[in-house]
């Protein structure tokens, strides 16, 4: 059985409060495909389990609240919380120097890209806690402008094609290769400015 039809049967038989912890859950490093979650949440709501909508705030609320707890965790334990075993094994000493790089190079920028980024989500918003550099509000502005984008796309793309699962899946597909397209562009330039800010102040120091 797939990831996407357990999650189908958990949330039929949940509803709501099903949807809400597995993306918390997901938030925390749990490798379940996010997307996918959200995307079984609209399915849900197309086949009249639930409703569309409040589906979309359910999502909202459960992947702001999931990656809200992993900066706070950052923030209020500092790097005591890489001792803790279940973090240890989200966020290595290789992802940690990278999330540290990307931080470097691109700035606040990276919270929004994060989101795109399931292997990197949870290490990046640990980071953006335990620097302490970044405040709330700010990872609040920017993670919530990518859910803002990510959740309903999937969420309503789950409700339109509940009763077409062959065109649902290819669309889903298809909007995974774009997304992946669209951060390869949106990364490129990000590079190109960091490198002329860069190049710039090596020119007038």
């Amino acid at each position: 059985m797939d990831i996407l039809q357990i999650l189908l049967d958990l949330f039929t038989g949940y509803g709501y409060l099903a949807v809400f912890l597995v993306l918390l859950v997901c938030g925390f490093g749990v490798p379940i495909p996010e997307d996918i979650t959200l995307v079984a949440g609209g399915i849900i709501s197309g086949l009249g389990y639930t409703e569309v909508n409040w589906m979309f705030v359910v999502g909202m609320a459960g992947v702001l609240v999931g990656d809200g707890i992993m900066f706070f965790a950052g923030r209020f334990f500092g790097n005591r919380v890489l001792r803790f075993r279940p973090v240890a094994k989200v966020m290595t000493q290789a992802r940690f120097e990278a999330v540290q790089e990307k931080f470097a190079r691109y700035g606040n920028w990276v919270l929004f890209v994060a989101r795109f980024l399931p292997g990197l989500r949870s290490p990046i918003f640990l980071t953006a806690g335990l620097t302490r550099r970044i405040p709330y509000w700010r990872f609040l502005l920017m993670d919530g402008f990518a859910a803002l984008i990510s959740v309903p796309l999937w969420v309503y793309l789950g409700y339109l094609g509940a009763s077409n699962r062959d065109w649902l899946m290819e669309m889903v597909h298809r909007g995974q290769t774009g997304v992946f397209i669209v951060l390869g562009v949106f990364g490129s330039v990000l590079t190109l400015l960091w490198w002329r800010k860069r190049r710039a102040t090596q020119q007038s120091s």
